[in-house]
């Protein structure tokens, strides 16, 4: 298989994450922070989610959570090794778990978590080397589209 080049890569890394943010736009309409996700596979999309942590009553139902669930079904199987997931925000510390679980290989996201990320803000969970499994990232692809929603959503909330 040939090599594809950076340029490629990256052009089709803000083409998933455009539809990522398609996600998150779908959680802000539904008052949920707006944070979307989706798993490709081979350049096929396998899932896509958003948060829904408010309307479906549960703490893990996060948008990279929901599109590992989805994909697995999907796959018929719960290793995801040869995927993407593309999402708006850092993954936290539980969804960081779930990818390493997941054995999702890479992890493309757009704005990162100082609060609660667990991939390089607070911990560094994708790439520890005494898990059985470590991610490649790449960090802010759209990142200020994919801030700016987040900004945008919780301002109105504090106004």
């Amino acid at each position: 298989m040939p090599k594809r080049s950076a340029e490629s890569i990256l052009t089709q890394d803000v083409y998933f994450m455009e539809l990522a943010l398609k996600q998150a736009q779908l959680a802000l309409e539904n008052n949920e922070v707006p944070v979307g996700a989706l798993l490709v596979e081979n350049n096929h999309i396998i899932s896509k989610a958003y948060n829904q942590k408010e309307n479906g009553f549960s703490a893990t139902y996060h948008a990279e959570i929901l599109a590992i669930e989805k994909a697995s079904l999907a796959n018929q199987s719960w290793r995801l090794s040869q995927s993407t997931l593309y999402v708006t925000l850092e993954p936290c510390i539980m969804c960081s778990g779930a990818l390493v679980a997941a054995r999702v290989k890479r992890l493309v996201y757009g704005a990162t978590d100082p609060k609660g990320g667990g991939i390089e803000s607070i911990y560094q969970i994708g790439n520890n080397p005494k898990l059985n499994h470590q991610l490649e990232v790449t960090k802010g692809v759209l990142k200020e589209p994919c801030s700016q929603i987040l900004k945008n959503f919780f301002k109105a909330k504090r106004s």
